[in-house]
Parts: structure tokens; sequence; C-alpha cells
């Protein structure tokens, strides 16, 4: 198959007749009686119809396009994708934990139980809060689920709290969460060091204030220090404290939410504790929360009576299901072998190589690429491209697309949105000094490069710049009938 025929559908080198098996001719007797007739359809569906030697050239030609963690590095800043060990595959394909049904009684699958009691437990810890539910599907779905909760916990206290503050330097999924569980979204300015703004925190907190959700350290890389100011006002007030856990990679084993006065959080575990992440799944949100929120947790919950382990459904006050079955156990199992591998001095030692190679890797651009809020960061920074915007008319975009060029995933560009042309990079623990070297003399060098040269990046790839405007407007989709 040459480069040309790799790249069509597989409708498209689709001919009738071709098979990759034959399947022997039918020995039961075909009656018509065996399924409802409106339950069949009048004719076969249209599936592509190849050879085996096409799949799989097909397939193969496609996975070498793919930019995946094992085969470049993802420096995307606020949504890691770090290394996943392939031993948490081995371990999860274990027959006693891959062939388990999640229709089994609890009698059935007591090893499995006991691995979700502990991963629940240990969670809590590392939290330090004081229960936890794993039932959340991805870290969006688990700030949604805390909220839900929140808003169960008032309703039984019949306090009618009907907004959620947000620093202006968010996640996007905090603002959508709150609205989705029926709250006002309030957004709280950030200061000139990038943190809270404790006055216009101050002039927007009353008793309406059902919670405050703050990311920290927070997306631009910094740790909040006034974060038991920020606490203390909204306890105050009877509010409570969410903390969106995406970047507890930086605290692991250093501190802990519950310590510095969050009541809730959630943990991606994609992004702490590698599971594998990616095309929008599967992914898993475990949340942990303070022993008075504890009753309005999903159901079920894994309780341990004697040496018995069973699921506790019986929860009245319970916001319900928020997954089917007990959540996507599987990439819980994965984020259960990372934490029981390393141990809490291994966990701490991640969060200390995480904040090095931050730093390395900003300490090797800053004299290149303006870095608006500090020259130290917690495990990622944004640097920005404004001043080439200005200059040279070279844009955040634009680097990002070149980056392409060099064999590197695109850093996430133009977020936060509190830094124009933000470039928000983050290496994560799990690179080496030389991968950050080689990034960092790519971006040099892209900083030196001739501007139009860069609006046509990139150069090396099967497409270059699509039109996004036009695309998103007039999408072209190909089908062969």
């Amino acid at each position: 198959m040459d480069k040309l025929q790799s790249t069509e559908l597989l409708f498209e080198i689709s001919h009738a007749g071709r098979r990759c098996h034959r399947l022997p001719e039918c020995d039961v007797p075909a009656t018509g009686d065996l399924l409802p007739r409106d339950t069949l359809a009048d004719a076969a569906p249209p599936l592509p119809e190849v050879g085996e030697i096409d799949l799989v050239r097909h397939f193969v030609n496609l996975s070498t396009r793919n930019m995946s963690i094992d085969t470049n590095f993802y420096p995307l800043g606020s949504c890691t994708m770090k290394y996943n060990p392939k031993r948490h595959e081995r371990l999860a394909a274990l027959p006693g934990l891959a062939n388990l049904h999640p229709l089994q009684s609890d009698e059935s699958c007591q090893g499995m139980l006991q691995i979700l009691w502990e991963l629940q437990n240990i969670l809590a810890e590392i939290a330090g809060l004081d229960a936890v539910s794993l039932q959340p599907a991805a870290g969006a779905q688990g700030e949604l689920t805390a909220l839900l909760v929140a808003a169960a916990y008032f309703r039984d206290r019949g306090e009618p709290r009907t907004r959620v503050l947000i620093p202006d330097s968010a996640h996007g999924t905090n603002p959508a969460s709150a609205a989705i569980a029926g709250f006002d979204a309030v957004t709280v300015k950030s200061n000139a060091r990038g943190l809270v703004d404790l006055d216009d925190l101050r002039a927007k907190l009353d008793e309406r204030t059902a919670v405050f959700m703050i990311t920290n350290p927070n997306t631009l890389g910094l740790f909040e220090g006034q974060i038991a100011t920020i606490t203390e006002l909204i306890h105050a007030r009877g509010g409570l404290v969410y903390l969106d856990g995406a970047n507890m990679n930086a605290i692991l084993g250093i501190t802990r939410p519950g310590d510095f006065g969050a009541d809730m959080m959630h943990y991606n575990v994609h992004k702490t504790f590698t599971g594998p992440h990616g095309a929008g799944g599967p992914g898993a949100g475990p949340i942990a929360v303070r022993r008075r929120l504890e009753p309005f947790l999903p159901a079920p919950v894994v309780l341990r009576d004697g040496d018995h382990f069973r699921l506790d459904y019986e929860r009245p006050k319970s916001i319900g299901r928020v997954r089917s079955f007990f959540g996507n156990v599987g990439i819980l199992l994965r984020g259960y072998f990372y934490i029981r591998t390393l141990g809490p001095n291994g966990l701490r030692q991640v969060s200390e190589q995480a904040v090095l190679n931050a730093n390395y890797l900003l300490s090797r651009i800053k004299h290149a690429y303006e870095v608006p809020h500090g020259d130290r960061c917690m495990h990622e920074f944004v640097a920005s491209a404004r001043g080439l915007r200005r200059e040279r008319r070279i844009s955040a975009m634009d680097i990002a697309k070149r980056l392409l060029d060099f064999g590197y995933h695109a850093p996430t560009v133009y977020f936060p949105l509190v830094v124009p042309e933000a470039l928000m990079i983050e290496p994560t623990e799990t690179e080496s000094k030389e991968t950050l070297d080689r990034f960092a003399d790519a971006l040099l060098r892209i900083r030196e490069e001739d501007a139009d040269f860069l609006h046509e990046a990139p150069h090396t790839l099967g497409i270059s710049r699509p039109d996004e405007v036009k695309a998103a407007k007039e999408p072209l989709l190909r089908w062969k009938s």
C-alpha cells in the first residue's frame, strides 16, 4: 500500500466479496421465528469489505501517524500526558482482575473489592480528607459529582445557596460543572502576581456562596500562598472549598488539600497516577470529601466488615449513581498499582521531580520567551508569545504548529486566558534531562525563524495547517457508499 492509499478510508478501499475470513455454512435451521421481525434490518449494514492484508496495512499505517506518549514528548500544560508504565497493563490483565463481571456477587470478587477499598483509603490519606468515591469516570465528572454532593449537603441543611466562586485562571470545566450542578458561576479576578485577588473575593463572597473552586497549584503553575486565608474566608461564611486536583502531581507527599482547608476535591488519575488517557477516555476522577459530606457520596462505596468487603447501596442521602456499575475500574487499578509501587516516599519524589523538570525547562527558555508570572514555578509554567506577536507577527499558534516538525506535541496554547498568547508547558516528572534539552533547543531555534515560514508550519507532516475556521464551519466528511 503506497502513501496515497494509506490515507484512504476503509470504505474507499472496499471491494465487494473480499473477506478476512470465511465462515462455514450455517448448520442451524434458518427459521424466521427466532427473532421478532421488527427487530431485523431489511438489508445488511454497508460495512467495508477488505482482505486481511489491506486491513492490517491500513491500521498500521494509521498508527504511524499517531502522536502518543509512547512516541513523542507531550509538554501539554494542564492536560498532562505522562508515560504510562507497561507494567500496569500486565497487572491489569491478570485473569483474576480482567475476567471479572460487574454483575458478580460481592462474595465472588473479594480480591477486587479489597483493592478498591484500599484505594479509597489511600486517596483519602493523600488528600487529607475522610471519604472517597471512586465512581466518577473523569476529572470533569468528578468536579460535577463533588458539586452535586455540595448541593445535596446544603439542601439537607435547608440553606438556599446558589453561587460558586471561581478564579479567572481556572480550568474551563469549573464553571461548566457549576452550571450543570445548578449553581451560578461567579468569576473572581487574579491579582498582578497571578494569584487570587482577595479584595475581589471578599466583595463577591456572601451568604449565597456555596462553594469556592480553586486549583492549587493554579494553572499558571503557581502555588496559592494565600490558601489558608482564602479557606478561612469561605468557611467563615459557611461555604465549602473545592480543590480542582488536576495539579496534584506537584504536591504529592508534600502538602495535602485537606490540611490547607479544602473540603472536597477530585483526582485526575491519568495526570497524577499515570493511568492511560487520551482521545476522550477512558478516565477516572475519584473525589475525596470531609466527613460531613460523606453521606451524600454516590452509591455504592466499598465497605469492610471484618475480613469481608461489600458494596454499600444503603445510603439514603446519596446523590445516586453518576456512572454505570462501579466506574472505570480498569483505570483505577492502574492508579492503584502506581501508588503501591512507589509508596509514600516515591510519590513525594514524583512531585519533586515534576517541579524540578518544570523549573529546569523554564530556566532554559526564559531569556527568549516572556514568562509573565515569575522565575520559579511548580509543575508547569506559562510563557507568552505576545512580544513576538507584536514585534514579528509570530503567534503562539505558529510556535505550536512548528513544534510538530520537531516531533513534539504542542504545549497548551491560549490558556489560561489571563495570559495573552499563552504557551502552557508541563514536562511532567517522567521525562529525562536530554528530552528537556532537545525541546528547549527547538523552542530557541523557532524563536529565531522567519515569520512567514512559521505561518505555514508544520512543513513535514502529511497535512499542513488547516483553515480551522473554515473546517469548523464547512466540515468535509468523505464517504463511499
